[in-house]
C-alpha cells in the first residue's frame, strides 16, 4: 500500500531505497555492519546469549518451586515456559542468524530487526490471547539485549557484501544519537529518517555533513514503515513516500539525476578563489567531527577548519573518556591533514542533544540550561586540564586556534585562561613540545552577543554558533519537534545579535566567523556578506553552494539592503522581497 508522511527537512536531495529499521529499545542497542569473516563470531554471541536466558529462565523456575504461592507460582510457571518454548524455536534462531549472514548486521540489531518484524504478524492477529503474546516476544527481547550487551564488540566497517545489495538502503529509526550518525558516516545508506528531531538537531546537523537526504519528526515513521519496505526520501520537501507507484518513482529518479547534474556543474569551482564580483576576498573553513573529515574538505578547497567539533571522540563510550594520549594523536592528524592550514579546535561541548551517552540523555531536567560545554569543563579539571595539554601539543604540528562553546562570563574567560597557564606548565615540568594557540570563543548565548567588547578584551577572535544563539534568543528547545517550526534564523532579535557582534569585531580589527548553520545555507549568504561577515564555517558538502552565492556577490550593494532587513519587522518579507 501507498503512503506519503511529512516530516522537517533537514538535509536536502532524493533518496530511493529500501527500508531497513533500527529497533528503538529501552536498552542501548548497538546498530553497526560486520565484515564478512565477522559473521561466525556474531552467531556464537547470540548462540552465548541464548544458552545464557535459558540457563536464567531454568533457576527463576526452580526458584518458584520453593514458593507457597500456588496460583502465582503456576501462572508465572507457564511464562517462562512460553520464553523457554520461544527460545528453542529452530525459526526464530534462522531468523536472526539471516540478518547476520545474508545483511551482516551486528548480533543485537539482527536480533531486534527480526523480532520487530514477527511482532507485527502479531499485531495482525484476531485472537486476542494471541495478540497479547507480543508482550512475552519483547520481554524475551529485552533479556537477550541485556546478555548481548555484556558482550563487547568492536564496531566494524561496513562489510562489502552489505554494499553491493541489488537496491539501496535507507535508515529509519525512532532516534539516533549523534554517536549513531558517526558509525553511520562512512556506510552503506542513501538517506535517513527519524520520527523525532529538528532541523538544528546535532543528529540532522550530521546528516547534513554526510551529505545525504534526511528527514526528521516524522513522529510514526518507525511504525508504520516495515522492513524492505521501498521508500522514497525527498530532503526538500520533508517528505517520505513509502511504496510508491511506479510512475512515482520514475519522477523522482529523474528528479535524483537533475541533482546530480547541479553537483556536478558546481564542482566546476571547486579550484576557483572566494572572492565576491567587488574584490573581497572570502575565508571559507569546514566544520569536521573527526580527523578523517579534513579529506573531504580540502576536496572542496576549504581554507582550513573552522570547527573541530571534538564531543565526537568523547560520545558513546560508556563514559570512558579518551586518555591525553588518543585526543593528542587525533588532534595531531587533523592539523597535519589539513597541510598547513589553519584548524580550530573546539574543548568538548557535551550536553543538551549531545550526551556522553544515552543513559545520561535525562539526567537533568533541562540539559539544554545546565552543566554542558564549558560549564562542565570547568566542573571537571582534571578532564579539561587533559584535554588542553592535547591541543596545546597538536599545535606543534601547525596552526591551532583554541575555541570555547557557551561562554557567557567573564569568570569563565579568567578561569579558562588560568587552566591553560596550568597546562603549559604540566607540558614544561614533562618536558613536552607544544605550540602556541590564539584563543576565541564561541558566541552562542544573548549574553554573549550583548557583551562583545568585553570578549573582544580577552580573546583572538570570535564565532558565532548561530544554533544554540537562536535557541537561547528564541527560548526554542531546537530537537523538540513540537516546537521547532517557531525556530527562526530571521527572527529580528537573532539578526540584530548577528549583526552587531559582526559590526563590533570589525571595528576592533578582530576576526569573526559563523559556524552555525546560517553559515552553510545559501539563501543566508548574502545577508551575511551584506552584514560584514568575511569568514563563513561549514560542511564540507555545503561549501561550493555557498561560494557559488560569493562569486555572485557584490557586497558594497548589498550592504545598504542587509542593514534593511535586520532592521525590518519581517526580514523574511525583506529577504524575499
Amino acid at each position: 500500500m501507498t503512503f506519503s508522511v511529512h516530516g522537517q527537512a533537514v538535509s536536502r536531495g532524493i533518496a530511493i531505497g529500501r527500508a531497513v529499521l533500527v529497533a528503538s529499545s529501552r536498552l542501548d542497542v548497538a546498530h553497526y555492519f560486520i565484515a564478512p569473516e565477522q559473521v561466525d563470531g556474531e552467531l556464537q554471541r547470540l548462540r552465548e546469549a541464548r544458552d545464557l536466558v535459558i540457563d536464567e529462565l531454568q533457576r527463576m523456575q526452580l526458584t518458584l518451586q520453593k514458593t507457597d504461592a500456588r496460583e502465582a507460582q503456576q501462572e508465572l510457571n507457564a511464562l517462562l515456559e512460553v520464553h523457554l518454548m520461544l527460545l528453542a524455536d529452530k525459526q526464530l534462531h534462522d531468523g536472526v542468524a539471516h540478518w547476520v549472514q545474508e545483511r551482516h548486521y551486528n548480533a543485537e540489531w539482527a536480533l531486534t530487526s527480526h523480532l520487530e518484524q514477527i511482532a507485527k504478524q502479531f499485531d495482525e492477529m484476531e485472537d486476542p490471547y494471541l495478540r497479547e503474546r507480543k508482550s512475552d516476544l519483547e520481554q524475551l527481547t529485552e533479556r537477550l539485549l541485556r546478555q548481548l550487551r555484556g558482550c563487547a564488540s568492536p564496531v566494524a566497517s561496513p562489510a562489502p557484501a552489505a554494499s553491493s545489495q541489488d537496491a539501496p538502503l535507507v535508515l529509519i529509526a525512532h532516534d539516533l544519537s549523534p554517536a549513531d550518525m558517526l558509525q553511520f558516516k562512512q556506510s552503506v545508506f542513501a538517506g535517513f529518517v527519524t520520527d523525532v528531531g529538528g532541523k538544528t538537531s546535532h543528529t540532522a546537523i550530521v546528516a547534513r555533513s554526510m551529505d545525504i537526504p534526511a528527514v526528521v519528526g516524522v513522529r510514526t515513521a518507525s511504525q508504520l514503515v516495515q522492513q524492505d519496505d521501498w521508500v522514497i526520501i525527498d530532503g526538500d520537501a520533508g517528505l517520505i513516500i513509502v511504496n510508491p507507484s511506479p510512475a512515482v518513482q520514475e519522477e523522482y529518479e529523474f528528479r535524483q539525476r537533475e541533482i546530480q547534474l547541479q553537483r556536478g556543474r558546481l564542482s566546476h569551482i571547486k579550484n576557483t578563489p572566494a572572492v565576491t564580483l567587488d574584490g573581497e576576498r572570502i575565508e571559507l573553513l569546514a566544520n569536521i567531527e573527526q580527523p578523517a573529515d579534513t579529506v573531504p574538505a580540502l576536496s572542496v578547497s576549504a581554507v582550513g577548519v573552522g570547527l573541530f567539533r571534538t564531543e565526537f571522540l568523547f560520545m558513546g563510550r560508556d563514559g570512558k573518556l579518551p586518555d591525553e594520549a588518543e585526543q593528542y594523536q587525533a588532534y595531531r592528524a587533523a592539523v597535519e591533514g589539513m597541510h598547513g592550514l589553519p584548524v580550530t579546535i573546539r574543548t568538548v561541548d557535551v550536553g543538551a542533544d549531545k550526551p556522553l551517552d544515552r543513559s545520561t540523555r535525562d539526567d537533568h531536567l533541562n540539559p539544554a540550561l545546565g552543566l554542558r560545554a564549558i560549564r562542565w569543563s570547568l566542573a571537571e579539571p582534571a578532564m579539561f586540564l587533559t584535554q588542553l595539554r592535547a591541543i596545546l601539543r597538536a599545535a606543534a604540528h601547525g596552526k591551532v586556534n583554541l575555541l570555547l562553546p557557551l561562554v557567557a562570563h567573564r569568570h569563565e574567560i579568567l578561569q579558562v585562561k588560568d587552566m591553560l597557564a596550568k597546562a603549559r606548565q604540566q607540558l614544561d615540568l614533562r618536558g613536552e613540545v607544544y605550540g602556541p594557540v590564539r584563543l576565541g570563543a564561541m558566541i552562542e548565548v544573548p549574553a554573549a552577543a550583548l557583551t562583545v567588547p568585553m570578549f573582544l578584551r580577552h580573546f583572538d577572535f570570535l564565532s558565532i554558533g548561530t544554533n544554540d544563539l537562536i535557541q537561547y534568543t528564541l527560548a526554542i528547545d531546537r530537537v523538540d519537534e513540537s516546537v521547532s517550526h517557531l525556530y527562526d534564523p530571521l527572527h529580528p532579535a537573532v539578526l540584530q545579535l548577528v549583526a552587531g557582534t559582526i559590526a563590533e569585531c570589525r571595528a576592533q580589527g578582530k576576526p569573526v566567523s559563523v559556524c552555525g548553520e546560517m553559515a552553510g545555507d545559501p539563501a543566508m549568504t548574502r545577508l551575511l556578506l551584506g552584514l560584514g561577515l568575511r569568514s563563513f564555517s561549514m560542511h564540507p558538502s555545503q561549501i561550493l553552494a555557498v561560494k557559488q552565492q560569493i562569486l555572485r556577490a557584490d557586497t558594497k550593494k548589498l550592504r545598504r539592503w542587509a542593514q534593511e532587513v535586520v532592521s525590518s519587522d519581517d526580514p523574511a518579507g525583506q529577504m524575499t522581497g
